[in-house]
């Protein structure tokens, strides 16, 4: 498409994805224009690999490579990743945690809704529910990540937490637990309260959204 064309479509002539599909396009299309008439091009591959904004966002290098094969244009999609990610990390964790809970999963999604296998990782509080440090604590495949409450607890131990938070992803879409992950949760529960370490969530991060296993009710030891 010649440089300065428009898309144009009237919404009753569109599904909500199909719409959302040409915003997506619209967008990488002004990101990556800077670069060249390549552009339009590079936004074509992008979203054919990807599927959305959101997955080329957060493909790896490697990926990107070989679907538009630019070092520039890489670059360009990372840089923007980078500071989508770090103004939504100093908006999430800029005073106590639980203070600004939508921040935090605004966050989360971002960071992880997209990623192709799961990933769990600890956000380590203090007294005051400030982050001491953001751990990510094991790497699965494309349906487990493993949960050790033994390596969690000892990690608060060593950085002073009297909180913790978990999160893990589901690259299937679906955020709802599973039964391994509804146990996992529980050992931890269990074990950080007998060293007096509150657990204060488990969020599961997907596509389609995200749930709160204390929102759920499904902190309570049994």
């Amino acid at each position: 498409m010649a440089d300065g064309a428009a898309i144009r479509w009237h919404r009753g002539d569109m599904t909500a994805s199909a719409a959302e599909t040409v915003r997506c396009r619209q967008i990488l299309v002004e990101l990556l224009r800077p670069l060249g008439d390549a552009a339009w091009s590079w936004t074509d591959k992008l979203v054919n690999e990807f599927g959305s904004l959101g997955a080329v966002l957060a493909a790896e290098p490697a990926a990107l490579a070989r679907t538009v094969g630019d070092e520039g244009a890489v670059r360009q999609v990372r840089a923007v990743r980078a500071a989508m990610l770090q103004a939504l990390r100093t908006e999430a964790l800029a005073g106590p945690i639980l203070s600004n809970s939508q921040a935090l999963t605004d966050y989360l999604f971002a960071e992880m809704a997209h990623l192709p296998t799961e990933r769990l990782r600890v956000l380590f509080l203090d007294t005051r529910n400030r982050l001491l440090c953001d751990d990510t604590m094991a790497e699965g495949s494309i349906s487990e990540a493993p949960i050790y409450p033994r390596e969690i607890l000892r990690r608060a131990l060593e950085v002073g937490a009297t909180a913790l938070i978990l999160v893990h992803n589901h690259p299937s879409g679906d955020p709802q637990p599973s039964n391994s992950d509804i146990d996992a949760t529980r050992r931890v529960v269990e074990a950080a309260r007998a060293l007096e370490i509150i657990l204060h969530d488990h969020v599961i991060i997907a596509r389609s959204g995200w749930t709160s296993f204390r929102a759920l009710g499904l902190l309570h030891p049994h």
